[in-house]
């Protein structure tokens, strides 16, 4: 009788195809799964998981954790939801290619797009590499819960090949394009899983100037685009405003026609744009019907910010008197904010240089949600704004803000959600989703570390859109996280539960399957902050035959690893 490492026993199977769930066995032998079925055999170690569904591992196609990577072996918050394998180097962000001298431009664009404290950049990162391929030479050296796979970033290139003429935004010479072309093949030969780009307006280094590839020239992407042709299994993604939407579209519609490579970009619902999401949609499937590979990565539920006292954004922090507080340690500036003087004095203050968000969203306090409780609602509904609670309790809105984001020591969250729920409406996140060409992504794990941690939006699917509202059915919203970003990335031996795969796998009890309040922590380089943010009910995640978190605590176990794109051919 055959005799393995694993044997998970009893549970409900949930494949990653898209077929029925089945009761069954799921043995591992040396990091893969060896077999599924009945009374296969003995193992080193067995687990019950009468009651569970098995799944493949999650794979999250973006994230940012370029930085974290090479400092920390737990991918946090993203390798807690589930998830076994992510795709970083997303938004044309990233730390390499990079001359000792661009450094610093590189970390405030890193800072300014996607708020990683540039405090715990400067001190966290090794810089022990230049090139591409050294960067994930340095990366290939380390062991982590989960699998990455990096995309090579757009910025970096761009700087590496143009210097401040990049900075500047001036155009590309054709030197500069060859030098360019060069750089990403020789990304992609040493293991790069594509190329990525930013053209939205929201993306701004720290110093709040537009990033060194916004508008470049759509002959310039082409260009960059072209050189996958020769690299199976590469993708090229971007994030733009598509303010000309069919001519941004046809970037990623030439690069997949002419290279035979996807092309992969965010579909979002804006409130000043509430259709551009459809004419998107539409796009896509036209260009997969004419046979190109474009596929559009959606957020599951609203896209919003936290906003308190302890998070880098509320509507507060441009006022002079609680800059002035900033400095102090966290405990003592919640002590100061709590003194009825300087409480006044805040008030009465305009704001100086607000945030991007904060100039569009900070007064619109019909929108804004105070979360009360221990379990976070993404959905809420009018009557739980922050305008009618003031009402309720006849003070001005942001007087009641003030005193609420006191709370709970200074660290009450209020949640503002600026796209993906016009007038309180799921119909365009189901309209998302369920698309044929979309994957569940854009949960930013490793980014964005003070105001958003969307990295449980894998769990949000399978509470709010199969358990509670019953819109998907488990396997269809298994296949969705699993089997669907893995083919997006050529991912060939994972994504399902098929003999020969690698042992990826997730134990969920689905009933007690449930979110875990947000948290800021100080945990990364030089004290810096974010979100970290649990879930209950993933009784089990395996990683390639070892089990890496058991009821939310992490093993010892790190059998994750660079997976470079090389690897994935022919699989």
């Amino acid at each position: 009788m055959p005799h393995f490492d694993m044997l998970i026993c009893n549970g409900c199977v949930v494949d990653g195809t898209g077929a029925p769930p089945f009761v069954a066995d799921v043995a591992v032998l040396d990091g893969r799964i060896a077999a599924i079925g009945h009374l296969l055999g003995s193992a080193a170690q067995t687990i019950d998981a009468t009651g569970l569904l098995v799944t493949p591992g999650f794979v999250d196609v973006h994230t940012h954790f370029d930085g974290q990577a090479t400092w920390d072996q737990r991918l946090w918050p993203t390798s807690q939801q589930g998830v076994t394998t992510a795709v970083m180097g997303n938004c044309g962000v990233g730390f390499a290619p990079c001359r000792p001298e661009d450094r610093d431009t590189l970390i405030a664009l890193m800072e300014g797009v996607e708020d990683i404290p540039d405090t715990a950049l400067h001190e966290g990162l090794p810089w022990t590499w230049e090139s591409f391929p050294e960067y994930l030479n340095a990366l290939g050296e380390r062991r982590y819960d989960i699998d990455i796979a990096a995309l090579l970033p757009h910025g970096p290139l761009r700087v590496y090949a143009m210097g401040e003429r990049a900075v500047r935004r001036e155009p590309a010479s054709e030197q500069d394009l060859q030098t360019m072309q060069q750089l990403v093949q020789q990304g992609l030969a040493a293991g790069a899983v594509g190329l990525s780009t930013s053209r939205t307006m929201a993306h701004r280094s720290k110093s709040g100037d537009f990033t060194p590839m916004y508008q470049a020239v759509s002959h310039e992407l082409l260009q960059l685009g072209l050189s996958l042709k020769n690299y199976p299994n590469s993708v090229f993604q971007m994030i733009s405003d598509f303010e000309d939407t069919e001519q941004e579209f046809s970037i990623l519609s030439r690069v997949s026609q002419d290279t035979g490579r996807a092309s992969t970009l965010t579909v979002i619902q804006y409130p000043h744009k509430p259709q551009l999401h459809r004419e998107l949609l539409q796009l896509i499937t036209q260009a997969n019907a004419d046979g190109q590979r474009i596929t559009g990565q959606v957020l599951n539920r609203p896209v919003g910010v936290l906003m308190g006292f302890e998070c880098s954004l509320n509507p507060f922090s441009c006022k002079p008197s609680y800059e002035a507080l900033a400095h102090l340690p966290p405990a003592e500036r919640i002590h100061a904010l709590g003194d009825p003087a300087t409480r006044r004095r805040i008030l009465s203050e305009q704001d100086r240089q607000p945030h991007l968000f904060m100039a569009y969203f900070g007064h619109n306090y019909a929108g804004m949600y105070p979360w009360q409780g221990d379990a976070p609602v993404y959905l809420p509904q009018p009557e739980d704004c922050v305008q009618a609670q003031a009402d309720a309790a006849a003070v001005p809105p942001l007087e009641w803000l003030y005193d609420f984001m006191l709370g709970n020591n200074g660290q009450a969250l209020v949640y503002l959600p600026m796209a993906n729920y016009l007038n309180h409406d799921c119909s365009a996140l189901h309209e998302l989703l369920s698309h044929a060409h979309t994957v569940p992504a854009l949960g930013d794990g490793g980014a964005h570390v003070g105001t958003i941690c969307d990295g449980s939006a894998t769990t949000f699917l399978l509470t709010e859109w199969v358990r509670e509202r019953g819109l998907f059915s488990i396997e269809s919203a298994v296949q969705r996280l699993t089997q669907r970003p893995a083919a997006l990335y050529g991912f060939h031996d994972r994504g399902t539960l098929k003999a020969g795969k690698l042992a990826d796998i997730n134990l969920i009890d689905l009933q007690a399957l449930k979110i875990l309040p947000p948290q800021i922590v100080r945990d990364l380089p030089a004290g810096g902050k974010r979100f970290l943010q649990g879930a209950a009910g993933y009784r089990y995640t395996i990683k390639s035959g070892q089990i890496t978190y058991q009821d939310g605590l992490a093993t010892s176990a790190l059998p994750g690893k660079l997976v470079r794109r090389s690897e994935l051919q022919n699989r």
